[in-house]
């Protein structure tokens, strides 16, 4: 939270960076062409578009809000969408997202959520997230293989070691959450490095309030073992928010008048597009997402066509998404320190 300043300047610089990138992929891209598509998209399938833009946060919130409910804790559906508003924007200004769960944890302390209870909500969600994009690339590779095909062997190995890399950790957070003394093992270890590097005082005192905390994380998840239907419940809404963010690119391809039949393959073409961009840790996997954007609608349209595309899509389902998680994000801790206020 601290060097969000100093993260949300490196993102502005990668935008910039990037975006003159994509348009330098093509001498024939203009932006009175670009404008034009614009003006003459539909503006039913771009609402369409911008409400699956909103899914992609709103279920995240849906699946936090679940999961806090199994353990008593009841949230307004605001401070879900702040959850997941939080994690979106972190996630996309830190190299590979390590700022999106702090940022969430942050406001669900804030909220009065007992520290174990949020880190056992947040792994748990973890895990479903990365599920439901497992499962997402496996339709792809089961419904449509030749989209993955399509794609330059840059790419495929891009979208294969994305793949392998949400495989890893699926396993590790599930080890997280089922063996709860692995993360006791990891904490302690750098509970010992930060006494070597001088960065702890009191190692004593800290040990022992980590083990009050574990073993307040051993009954959540003793706790969450009772509750197997709420990962259900989790992966339901992860899966419904990855299918949103995706959905994205569709509506949009439909907007500028694309083709229905082609609307399958620029669906799977955008689902290997998102495994792709977690092959690389960059903010929001700026650069990657958009070559392999690119490089997937190359097999169907011309370049200025498959740039004006990427750009839309690219601008509306991450772009505009992050500039309307920073504004839930402002306002919410606007809201939360008038409360603390208050109080």
């Amino acid at each position: 939270m601290k060097n969000g300043k100093k993260w949300g300047l490196l993102f502005l610089v990668l935008v910039i960076l990037t975006g003159c990138a994509v348009i330098l992929q093509s001498k024939s891209f203009s932006f009175a062409q670009f404008q034009h598509t614009l003006r003459n998209s539909s503006a039913g399938w771009m609402i369409a578009a911008i409400a699956a833009m909103l899914g992609f946060i709103l279920f995240e919130g849906m699946s936090l809000l679940c999961i806090i409910k199994a353990f008593g804790y009841r949230m307004s559906f605001g401070r879900g969408f702040l959850y997941s508003a939080a994690d979106v924007y972190f996630s996309a200004i830190t190299p590979s997202a390590t700022g999106g769960q702090p940022a969430s944890a942050y406001y669900m302390m804030k909220d009065g959520i007992p520290g174990a209870v949020v880190t056992i909500t947040l792994v748990a969600n973890l895990i479903m997230y990365t599920l439901a994009l497992l499962t997402v690339g496996l339709a792809g590779f089961v419904v449509k293989p030749e989209v993955f095909l399509h794609f330059h062997l840059p790419g495929k190995i891009l979208i294969i070691c994305g793949y392998m890399v949400l495989c890893g950790l699926t396993i590790a957070f599930g080890l997280v959450i089922w063996k709860p003394r692995i993360l006791e093992k990891i904490c302690e270890f750098f509970l010992k490095l930060g006494r070597k590097l001088h960065l702890v005082r009191h190692e004593e005192e800290k040990r022992q309030k980590l083990y009050r905390t574990m073993e307040e994380y051993r009954q959540c998840a003793n706790a969450m073992a009772d509750h197997k239907p709420v990962f259900i419940k989790a992966f339901v809404f992860n899966l419904l928010q990855r299918i949103s963010q995706i959905t994205v690119t569709l509506f949009v391809y439909l907007a500028i008048g694309g083709n229905g039949s082609l609307a399958a393959d620029i669906w799977f073409t955008q689902s290997y597009v998102t495994l792709g961009t977690y092959s690389v840790p960059i903010p929001g996997g700026m650069g990657v997402a958009d070559y392999l954007l690119i490089d997937g609608f190359g097999a169907y349209f011309n370049v200025t066509d498959a740039l004006n595309l990427e750009l839309i899509s690219r601008g509306m389902s991450f772009y505009i998404c992050i500039m309307i998680s920073a504004l839930t994000v402002l306002f919410g801790t606007i809201i939360t320190v008038k409360k603390r206020k208050v109080k």
